[in-house]
């Protein structure tokens, strides 16, 4: 759902957030109250409102833990009504370059939990 209303790719990177991908992205914007400005641009004025119901959507799917999470009959349900929606929790899996012991320049590149349970490198094939 964050590809569709921001029309951008999870898998790129964003610079504007310390080179965090998509999720990352949305989560500081959403948190900053600058959510709107992720919005593709194709959408018209008209639908930002719906377009940021469905970023907010989005957000609670990728919740730490999944409980906290809406189930797919629920999200059908917060789609189809303009209920109020619970506000969103930190993502739980965010790509990042991240600063890691005591040396400025020691970065390390991967995908970290937030909870510091899982990390899993990324390499190429």
């Amino acid at each position: 759902m964050l590809e569709i209303i921001t029309g951008k790719k999870n898998t790129g990177r964003y610079k504007e957030i310390q080179d965090s991908n998509l999720v990352g992205h949305v989560w500081e914007l959403w948190r900053e109250g600058r959510a709107s400005e992720i919005v593709d641009p194709f959408f018209n004025e008209s639908v930002v409102d719906e377009a940021l119901r469905c970023l907010q959507i989005g957000l609670l799917s990728v919740q730490e833990h999944a409980t906290d999470r809406p189930t797919m009959s629920t999200v059908v349900l917060m789609l189809g009504n303009d209920s109020a929606l619970p506000s969103p929790k930190q993502p739980a899996f965010i790509v990042t370059n991240y600063h890691s012991g005591t040396k400025e320049s020691s970065f390390s590149e991967g995908v970290h939990s937030i909870n510091v349970v899982t990390c899993t490198m990324l390499e190429a094939r």
